[in-house]
């Protein structure tokens, strides 16, 4: 008899390409891998895997197999949230991606309430700026900052954000404070480069002006640039809710105000279908609920100087 954790296998050994990857991302050794294949491949009395020195690839019916034990877990998937549901509880493991900054800060704590009321969901966190594959890489749903590229994926806005940009107070004792976008030439600036757009943009009434930031300092780490910032190392540009704790205390203070960055948005992104599990509802549904309406990191923002 076929059992489920063989498929499972089966399917994560030809997701990951390989048996050391496929044993990582189900938290087994590599021997209970193996062993699960060859006693599927027994069962079946057909081989599902091509071994090479290239590495692993299904066979024509390992192909066909794959296809249909993905729809047996996913229907069996769906039948245990659908009876979870109706005694209240969510249940299965959630694989979700978010932003490293905005994640620990704002999104552990959801988690941290979820997993309190909801003993039998699993969690599976990704806490990274890296631009996932949603699909390919497994992930039932990311939170993503910023404008979303056309895609298949369904999204739902969850909260406004904004960039503003700070200085700490020494630095703007010893280098004054600047009243335009202009006036910034003559600044060092911080440079975080772990986005596309290198200029930063602003608008002026109706007029939108970019300035391309020059400086020593440039990091992909939004967390490095924010303590350079502190350390009174020069301007950055950061999102509002990186840096409205360090606005609120004085440790940093906003700048140009009257000249507001384009507003963005933060979003929950899922796979395309009309079937949302219990698990991805539960997230989004609490996301909204404790994130959406005025966020409490752009309070500073009604202020103008």
């Amino acid at each position: 008899m076929i059992e489920l954790d063989d498929l499972r296998g089966f399917v994560e050994v030809v997701e990951s390409g390989g048996f050391n990857r496929a044993a990582k991302r189900l938290g087994i050794s590599k021997s209970v891998v193996s062993r699960r294949i060859a006693r599927l491949e027994a069962d079946l009395g057909a081989r599902l895997l091509s071994r090479t020195t290239r590495g692993i690839s299904p066979t024509e019916a390992g192909l066909e197999f794959k296809a249909r034990s993905e729809r047996i877990l996913a229907e069996l998937g769906e039948a245990r949230e659908a009876l979870a549901h109706q005694g209240g509880e969510v249940v299965g493991r959630l694989r979700l991606s978010a932003p490293l900054s905005f994640g620990v800060r704002y999104v552990t704590p959801i988690l941290t309430q979820l997993a309190q009321r909801h003993p039998r969901l699993e969690m599976d966190v990704s806490y990274s700026d890296r631009m996932i594959d949603l699909i390919g890489e497994w992930f039932d749903a990311a939170i993503r900052i910023g404008t979303l590229r056309d895609s298949s994926l369904i999204a739902r806005r969850i909260a406004p954000v904004r960039s503003v940009f700070v200085a700490s107070p020494d630095y703007l004792a010893r280098n004054g404070r600047p009243r335009t976008p202009s006036d910034l030439a003559a600044h060092q600036c911080l440079i975080y480069t772990g986005r596309v757009a290198a200029d930063w943009q602003f608008h002026s009434g109706k007029r939108s002006v970019s300035f391309r930031p020059e400086g020593r300092l440039r990091s992909d780490s939004g967390e490095a640039i924010l303590q350079w910032a502190i350390a009174g190392l020069g301007i950055t540009e950061a999102p509002s809710f990186m840096v409205s704790d360090a606005i609120e205390s004085g440790t940093l203070e906003p700048l140009l105000l009257n000249y507001p960055t384009p507003e963005h948005a933060i979003h929950v992104v899922r796979p395309p279908g009309s079937y949302v599990p219990g698990k991805v509802r539960v997230l989004i549904d609490t996301l909204v609920e404790r994130l959406g309406g005025e966020p409490e990191w752009e309070r500073f923002l009604t202020k103008r100087e």
